[in-house]
């Protein structure tokens, strides 16, 4: 009996009395757990942050932070392993653990879309088919070479089976990840790897299916046969039965509405149904939750919210408790000698050979350029959770060894980790990109009646009746060659399970996506675009841009050049309370402007909403405007004015120009104030101004809807007194960097410049939106010569 209660710990009990009363906390189960995750979290957490200069995905850093927290590292201390991770804690954090897996796994299912699957190619179903069968073919082929040296005594046929799985997979929700970090999603190859790699998931969950019902070594045969009939039986009965209810429930949540929380329950309840009976059929309880996802319908708000409701916690609390149990279980310090290193070498080398190879030739053979070929290779050889789950799987079940199991985890490390900085080195879009030049990048231009191309970016829905309202009041005449809008959606690409989802719908990007298949918020913005677009004559293209917040102005600037749009329009980082003041929506916006405006290849516009035509769209017959310009001379304000005459030529408005002239004594001082400026700023094309002012007028001499006005000031004060007398206009067009900087005040907003900042801050009283304008220059603004004061403002 003292043996058996040697080896049979007692259970631990799940709350402590504290240790005021003489309790250990961390011999109780709950505040262990409590301990165990926050450790992982931050260990995650942090590895994630050193590891994204090398522009890895977080699977890295949590596979290896849960390595780190085993034996492998940490775990060498017996104390720490005792104290931490207790060999009685084990059962309580692989219940969490799976758990948390097993909704993420739902989640995983909610992002793959079956009829997506439907109208993958030829070619990328040819990919798919290459990039599993050869690998599989190569991971058999190493499986007698490792059951004869380090792997003998296990059971033959499961071991060819997760072998070759293992080998096999390819990491969905990864690979959309680090196409999208490295912004090839809407790429030709990008579109070709995320179908492929779709394919290659459902078929890797069939295979390890295969695996799973074949490792109840000691049985008959007949057994593994029935466990896999039943699993195919029970997938056609949920099939079945399942796509009605979700649907059903769908229909009764309504757009713009929240999703009734039975309906939430409901669906989550049955996925730990799912999962209970395929645990009981003897597959594991992921494969029902993964069925349960893919079948829920993807359309309307319902599959958005259940996302939001579980993915936050899932993913960030408890599925890192798998890479825990995960690194565990994984000792590197059973790979001793030469053999064992060499046979990790084997085992790297046939998988990344397996998939590159067996991708590259089918790729060429489908005539796919050799660069691109190979960026498919490389791509389609990213690991991820999905290899974990087989590989945890075949060390429960006994098909793996200690010593296997940790060459295939180093493996698994090894062959992602690779991958963002060996696409980088063999492809390089940026580089494809047409550089050829084009004319009209700016909109003061000699040829007035020319098309003009705008770019108009957005966050959210909020942003959109501004932009199609100033898109309404850009349209200038019919006589001339017309508008073409390119709407680009921005949309930050994060860590959550959501951006995946976001990232596979991407592949639409550059369509028109009044196309079925997108979220409520999409919705809104798809039927406020054809709209405007079916009672307008006004060509609108609606984009998508998925990146992290960090660099999504490359995206922009990319877009512009490819479309050769002549301004950007960029909502501004603020946005208008029901107070009338201002608040910072998110900060990220900013630098997002800032970027844009540094390296834009063309002219850009800032708008500050202030609710400009209402909160819907104004029909053209409808609108009644007075637009401002404010003008002091400079590039930028010979842009904005070029901007208003453009706008002046719409029946429904009437523009204002305000021409400020400096007073002699403040001329001079503007004069000394010259020699000093930075080499990127405006003024050095300013003296044009005068020429331009006196042909403006001559050219809108007779038009009854432009009115002009010179003013002559002599200091900020009576620069503010005249603006103030036309605070009621609807919009204030104004240029970012203004040739006579004396007669206004420095600026407190780079990127709105002086006139910008005043018109939008809190002392100016006034409900005109503002658009700031900077005419395209050569050479990008220098931001720090202007806020060193060596730019003139």
């Amino acid at each position: 009996m003292a043996t058996n209660a040697s080896a049979c710990p007692a259970a631990m009990k799940a709350t402590s009395n504290g240790l005021f009363q003489g309790d250990n906390p961390l011999h109780f189960s709950l505040p262990l757990a409590i301990v165990q995750i926050c450790l992982v979290v931050a260990l995650t957490r942090i590895l994630a942050f050193l590891l994204r200069p090398l522009r890895q995905p977080r699977v890295i850093a949590e596979i290896v932070g849960g390595i780190l927290l085993g034996p492998s590292a940490l775990g060498r201390n017996e104390d720490y392993l005792n104290a931490i991770f207790p060999s009685r804690s084990l059962t309580v954090l692989d219940t969490l653990a799976n758990l948390g897996l097993l909704f993420f796994l739902f989640l995983v299912g909610l992002e793959l879309d079956p009829r997506s699957l439907r109208r993958t190619g030829k070619k990328a179903l040819s990919v798919a088919m290459a990039g599993i069968s050869f690998p599989f073919a190569l991971g058999i082929g190493t499986s007698f070479v490792l059951k004869g040296s380090i792997s003998k005594g296990v059971d033959g046929p499961p071991f060819l089976v997760f072998m070759g799985v293992a080998l096999s997979i390819t990491a969905f929700p990864v690979l959309a990840r680090i196409l999208a970090e490295l912004k090839l999603l809407t790429t030709d190859v990008g579109r070709m790897a995320m179908s492929a790699a779709a394919v290659n998931d459902v078929a890797a969950w069939i295979l390890l299916a295969l695996a799973i019902s074949l490792s109840d070594t000691g049985r008959s045969p007949l057994v593994s046969l029935w466990v896999f009939l039943c699993g195919g039986g029970f997938v056609l009965c949920v099939s079945i039965i399942v796509p009605p209810i979700f649907k059903w429930m769908a229909q009764r949540c309504p757009e713009g509405e929240p999703v009734d929380e039975l309906y939430v329950c409901a669906t989550l309840a049955a996925v730990l149904a799912a999962g209970f009976v395929t645990d009981a059929i003897g597959i594991h309880a992921l494969f029902g939750a993964f069925v349960v996802g893919v079948l829920l319908p993807k359309e309307g708000p319902f599959a958005g919210a259940l996302m939001e409701k579980v993915e936050d916690l899932v993913s960030g609390l408890f599925l890192p408790l798998y890479f825990v149990s995960s690194g565990l279980k994984t000792n590197i310090a059973t790979i001793r000698g030469v053999q064992s290193w060499g046979l990790l070498v084997l085992v790297i080398i046939t998988a990344c050979f397996g998939k590159i190879v067996g991708t590259v030739v089918v790729s060429l053979l489908c005539k796919v350029p050799v660069q691109e070929a190979l960026t498919l290779g490389i791509l389609m050889n990213t690991k991820g959770l999905v290899e974990l789950i087989v590989l945890n799987i075949g060390k429960d079940r006994k098909v793996l060894n200690d010593q296997t199991f940790a060459i295939m985890v180093l493996m698994a490390i090894f062959t992602t980790f690779i991958t963002t900085p060996l696409v980088m080195a063999v492809y390089k879009p940026a580089k494809r990109i047409s550089k050829a030049y084009y004319k009209y990048r700016k909109i003061e231009r000699d040829d007035s009646n020319a098309q003009l191309r705008i770019l108009a970016c957005f966050h959210s829905t909020t942003n959109i009746p501004a932009m199609i309202n100033l898109i309404e009041a850009s349209r200038g005449t019919g006589k001339k060659e017309g508008l073409c809008v390119y709407a680009l959606h921005l949309m930050e690409l994060s860590e959550r399970p959501s951006a995946i989802m976001m990232a596979h719908k991407a592949r639409k990007n550059g369509l028109p996506f009044w196309n079925k298949g997108w979220h409520s918020d999409h919705n809104q913005i798809v039927v406020a675009f054809e709209a405007f677009r079916q009672l307008s004559r006004v060509s609108i293209r609606p984009m998508t841009a998925i990146s992290p917040m960090n660099n999504i102005h490359e995206d922009i600037c990319t877009s512009a050049e490819r479309e050769r749009a002549s301004i950007i329009i960029l909502p501004f980082h603020k946005q208008q309370r029901f107070d009338g003041a201002l608040e910072v929506t998110r900060n990220d916006y900013r630098w997002v402007n800032r970027g844009v405006l540094e390296h834009a290849p063309c002219s850009v516009g800032i708008l500050v909403d202030r609710g400009l035509g209402g909160s819907t769209h104004v029909s053209a017959s409808n609108v009644c405007s007075t637009i401002t310009v404010l003008f002091f001379g400079g590039s930028d304000d010979r842009e904005a004015l070029a901007y208003g005459a453009r706008m002046a030529e719409h029946p429904g408005i009437s523009l204002t120009v305000i021409h400020f002239i400096a007073s002699p004594e403040i001329a001079q001082e503007a004069v000394s104030v010259k020699v000093d400026i930075c080499e990127n700023s405006n003024t050095s094309e300013g003296s044009g101004g005068e020429k331009f002012i006196v042909e403006f007028k001559q050219r809108f001499l007779k038009d009854s809807s432009i009115k002009f006005e010179d003013r002559v000031v002599r200091n900020a004060a009576e620069t503010i007194e005249v603006i103030l007398e036309y605070s009621r206009c609807d919009l204030f067009l104004v240029g970012r960097m203004p040739e006579v900087a004396t007669l206004i005040e420095k600026s407190d907003c780079l990127e709105l410049g002086p006139v910008g900042s005043l018109l939008t801050s809190p002392d100016f009283s006034t409900s005109a939106s503002v658009l700031v304008v900077q005419q395209y220059h050569s050479q990008s603004f220098n931001f720090r010569a202007f806020k060193e004061g060596r730019c003139v403002a």
